[in-house]
């Protein structure tokens, strides 16, 4: 893969995060689009299944490795985009390391890439990925990236897909800590506000299904997680600033 080929990068904390945040925009991205999955190393063969792996119904942590990262090969095809992984193993699986991965994508992009990353919300490897891309891109003299809402957590947010959205999540102590995080350093403003058509929904739904096993504990969590008045119905972009 060259990564200079790329015009849009979206950072994906694991296989599923790209699909679930931004299925309905990916598309309408300019091209060509890699999406990349930060924590997508495999886990080291003596690691026992994660408790969230193993609620998927994984019997070891390889199996579900396997399995989710060709989940994640049919999501990208399906979404048009480029697999990129790097070898950072996800947090259960984790030795403590830096993703130093990130930087080194970076830097290989071309001026005028755009990248997006993910506001950081529930869960710390996505605040870890919206730091460390954050932090590389300002070593690099880079503008800051898109930072997308992490799906389908923001999603709960009573005004999501509303005009409403981002006031409320930048007071919301639920849904809108991480994005009130950001604030203290950036100022926002919105890029994207997509309220997904009837046909953007069901492309997104095709490529989300893809991540099949992972929906099950996802539903636990989330409710009508694939519900066409739910989470994934909107997605919420924004460029950042750093104050003079």
């Amino acid at each position: 893969m060259n990564p200079p080929a790329w015009r849009t990068v979206v950072l994906s904390p694991h296989f599923d995060d790209a699909a679930l945040s931004l299925a309905g925009l990916i598309p309408e991205l300019p091209g060509p689009v890699a999406v990349v999955t930060v924590f997508g190393g495999a886990p080291a063969a003596d690691r026992p299944v994660s408790w969230w792996d193993s609620a998927c119904g994984f019997s070891t942590a390889q199996e579900a490795y396997r399995s989710r990262r060709a989940e994640d090969a049919r999501a990208c095809r399906l979404l048009g985009a480029d697999q990129v992984v790097l070898d950072h193993p996800d947090g259960p699986y984790a030795d403590g390391t830096e993703p130093t991965g990130v930087d080194r994508l970076l830097a290989d992009l071309p001026s005028g890439a755009t990248v997006l990353v993910p506001v950081g919300s529930n869960q710390p490897d996505h605040q870890r990925v919206r730091d460390r891309a954050l932090a590389a891109l300002a070593a690099l003299g880079a503008p800051p990236p898109l930072v997308y809402a992490d799906l389908p957590y923001t999603g709960h947010l009573p005004e999501w897909g509303t005009d409403e959205a981002d006031r409320a999540l930048a007071r919301s102590p639920m849904c809108g800590l991480a994005y009130q995080d950001l604030r203290l350093t950036h100022r926002t403003a919105v890029r994207h506000d997509l309220r997904l058509t009837d046909e953007q929904w069901a492309a997104k739904r095709e490529a989300v299904l893809c991540h099949a096993s992972q929906l099950a504990p996802l539903a636990a969590d989330h409710g009508s997680l694939l519900a066409r008045t739910g989470p994934l119905r909107a997605e919420l972009v924004w460029s950042l600033e750093v104050p003079a």
